[in-house]
């Protein structure tokens, strides 16, 4: 005989469900200990200071303002600034630079070695200044070698082996244009105001009007910028098929099972 079903049992709690798992984004420094990029640092250090200093020997031994009226002077002083900056951000092992500032400076330090090298050095070209003075000599010649060859090796070495790849991207290729249009627009404006027969009124052989003519000066203008687009986009596409060196570095430096590394700059 069984005992009756009571009619008063008070219904039983629902039994919760197991909760899944958030969605969490752990931060690369719970996993690694953050590493200062010493090797990356001193490099750094080493190329602002080569920069500077031929740039600071060059205002002492010419006209300041002349002098900072180059676009070679202007693209190695952003330059100095720019790995002062990634300096200390690699010794702090903090996140990088915009890569729109870096991809800037290291495509305006290349141009600036490609124009001298191809155009201006360069005795083939209609663009020549190799007979139009005698070759720079003692401390000019230092500082021309040094910003016109030195500074944009060490940059493009800086961007293969000390910078991870990837962080360009094509949509900043035109807005780099926007320094070298802004450069034009100053350098024949510059011209216009300084007097006739003043000492470098014009700063690049291909941007005298006097000798072509606006309509030809521009047409060389487009042609430089078109070449200097290209390159922009050449950096991009190298950017993103390049090895990653700095990856590869910190991984044999890694003590640790996990792979998450830190983002270094």
């Amino acid at each position: 005989m069984t005992a009756p079903i009571p009619r008063d049992i008070p219904d039983l709690p629902a039994i919760p469900g197991i909760p899944g798992f958030l969605p969490s984004s752990v931060p690369a420094t719970a996993v690694v200990e953050p590493m200062r990029r010493r090797l990356a640092t001193v490099f750094r250090l080493l190329v602002a200071l080569l920069a500077a200093g031929a740039v600071t020997i060059d205002l002492v031994l010419g006209s300041p303002l002349r002098v900072l009226s180059y676009f070679t002077i202007q693209s190695n002083i952003l330059l100095a600034l720019v790995m002062v900056l990634a300096a200390r951000r690699a010794w702090a092992a903090r996140r990088p630079l915009a890569s729109g500032l870096t991809g800037a400076a290291l495509l305006y330090v290349a141009t600036t070695g490609l124009v001298y090298h191809l155009l201006l050095a360069n005795a083939s070209s209609p663009f020549s200044m190799t007979g139009d003075a005698a070759s720079p000599t003692g401390w000019h010649a230092v500082t021309n070698f040094v910003l016109h060859t030195i500074t944009p090796i060490a940059a493009a070495l800086d961007w293969l082996l000390l910078t991870a790849p990837g962080s360009l991207h094509l949509r900043q290729a035109a807005a780099w244009l926007l320094y070298p249009l802004a450069y034009l627009a100053f350098s024949l404006a510059r011209a216009e105001l300084l007097p006739a027969g003043t000492p470098a009124r014009y700063l690049y052989p291909f941007l005298d009007v006097e000798l072509h003519g606006y309509k030809e000066v521009l047409g060389n203008a487009l042609l430089i910028g078109l070449s200097l687009y290209a390159l922009a986009v050449l950096l991009v596409a190298l950017d993103h098929v390049r090895p990653n060196a700095v990856r590869h570095r910190a991984h044999h430096r890694a003590k640790t099972g996990f792979r998450l590394q830190p983002q270094v700059g």
